[in-house]
């Protein structure tokens, strides 16, 4: 199969990628701060930090080069309104790669995925089998059966959010400490609303596809409160985890908080105009409030955990 980098780059969405860089950062600085305040374990380890980044990016090719493929093959491709951050990378109705090359890409990147996977059993252990269980059904199932039974965002939380973290914190020493399972509460919400948000465009085109998510089963204005509502639980899942009795996370990890500001102006749509079309200036805002909180989060956890 003979693929450009163009058609590489676009059925796997590169841009988008960073996220899986900021999930491993925040929960390998997330469990370095846990070995500090624990007093237990190393905490951290390049070698696996490097590793799960690898098989992470591996997946998330996986995931969204088997939903491109989706898409072409049920029309939804020809049919969406592209924009920055949804409506798929426009790749395969361009020509530049056929569906079968997509699930080619896709089949690599999992087995990549896989195999990483297969390595971190054996010097890990067990423990993570469930993890890793999850996350390949995020992948294979996604595009075919999540996003038709109202699962998809659930497991869009799941497969970039709550699992990578304890995944990435877990085969830094073998264990999952407060401050990873702090950290990937607002990750499953923040990728829960990552998803949720880039729906609204495609709402039509998915619904002659078959699909049924969240914005289909709620309706627009159900589902935009549903969005605003996640935004809160995000800020609030921080709150709760500087505070006592839970106390899993150092009280600057507030700072992540700045982030939200870049989610107001979807917020505001999502509560006076979710019948209009989504604004761009609001997805964008949607990507850099997701990206900007791991970056804090990561960056407040790592200095504490050297200061101490």
């Amino acid at each position: 199969m003979n693929v450009s980098m163009k058609a590489l780059l676009g059925v796997s969405r590169a841009p988008f990628l960073l996220l899986s860089v900021l999930l491993v950062a925040s929960a390998s600085a997330a469990s370095a701060w846990d070995a500090q305040v624990q007093g237990t374990g190393e905490g951290f380890s390049w070698l696996h930090t490097l590793l799960a980044l690898v098989g992470l990016a591996a997946m998330h090719i996986a995931v969204n080069a088997f939903n491109e493929a989706s898409d072409m093959a049920n029309g939804i491709d020809l049919a969406t309104v592209r924009t920055p951050f949804s409506g798929g990378s426009g790749t395969l109705p361009a020509g530049l790669l056929s569906v079968t090359g997509a699930r080619i890409v896709a089949a690599v990147g999992l087995g990549i995925g896989l195999a990483i996977g297969g390595y971190f059993l054996v010097v890990i252990g067990w423990a993570l089998l469930p993890i890793l269980a999850l996350g390949v059904l995020a992948v294979v199932a996604y595009s075919p059966w999540m996003l038709r039974i109202g699962l998809g965002e659930v497991f869009a939380g799941l497969g970039l959010g709550a699992l990578p973290v304890l995944g990435t914190a877990l085969v830094q020493d073998g264990i999952i400490g407060p401050a990873a399972i702090a950290v990937s509460v607002p990750a499953f919400f923040m990728t829960f609303n990552l998803l949720l948000l880039n729906e609204f465009p495609d709402e039509q085109a998915d619904r002659a596809g078959g699909r049924r998510h969240l914005v289909i089963l709620l309706g627009r204005r159900r589902a935009a409160q549903l969005y605003a509502g996640a935004c809160l639980a995000t800020a609030l899942a921080i709150l709760v985890a500087v505070i006592p009795p839970v106390a899993a996370l150092p009280t600057t990890a507030l700072v992540a908080w700045v982030a939200l500001g870049a989610a107001a102006p979807a917020i505001i749509w999502a509560l006076r105009r979710a019948e209009q079309a989504v604004p761009i200036p609001a997805l964008a805002g949607n990507v850099m409030w997701n990206l900007g909180t791991h970056l804090v989060l990561a960056a407040v956890l790592s200095f504490v955990a050297i200061r101490c």
